[in-house]
């Protein structure tokens, strides 16, 4: 049997249970890693966060390899993308929900700062970064509980 994490501050009792996502670098995933790997890693965390949401809160349906193939075969046509990056602010702001912490995701906050040398991912990491510290020191893929 699993032990449900205790999370202060949260009103209410839990509905569901997920999987903790994991928490990363802003800066290193806007900036340094895409440098190193020549823009492949923002293939690579695009594909990872929506398959974390996912696990997050299984209640909702997250596609996970659907928006980094947006991006990899339709990036051409610039609309494309931009529909996908303002459906993951959505679903950022959805796993901000089912964290039970205040939604402060803005998809479009995040859709016009990807026009400014791509600051949305710098945003939307930072974003994501507070539904796992929400849960403090919770491992990695430990089980969560989920709020309505």
């Amino acid at each position: 049997m699993t032990q449900e994490i205790a999370v202060p501050g949260r009103v209410g009792t839990p509905v569901a249970q997920g999987l903790q996502m994991k928490h990363r670098n802003p800066v290193g995933v806007w900036l340094g890693l895409p440098l190193i790997t020549f823009g492949i890693y923002h293939l690579v965390w695009y594909y990872k966060i929506h398959a974390e949401m996912a696990q997050l809160d299984r209640r909702r349906v997250v596609p996970v390899a659907g928006p980094m193939l947006v991006l990899l075969l339709l990036g051409w046509t610039v609309i494309a993308p931009l529909v996908s990056y303002f459906g993951t602010g959505k679903r950022i702001a959805n796993s901000q929900r089912a964290a039970g912490i205040p939604v402060t995701c803005s998809p479009g906050v995040g859709l016009l700062l990807m026009l400014v040398f791509g600051l949305g991912i710098l945003y939307y990491q930072s974003e994501l970064n507070k539904v796992t510290e929400s849960y403090g020191a919770t491992p990695v893929g430990a089980q969560v509980p989920l709020y309505a």
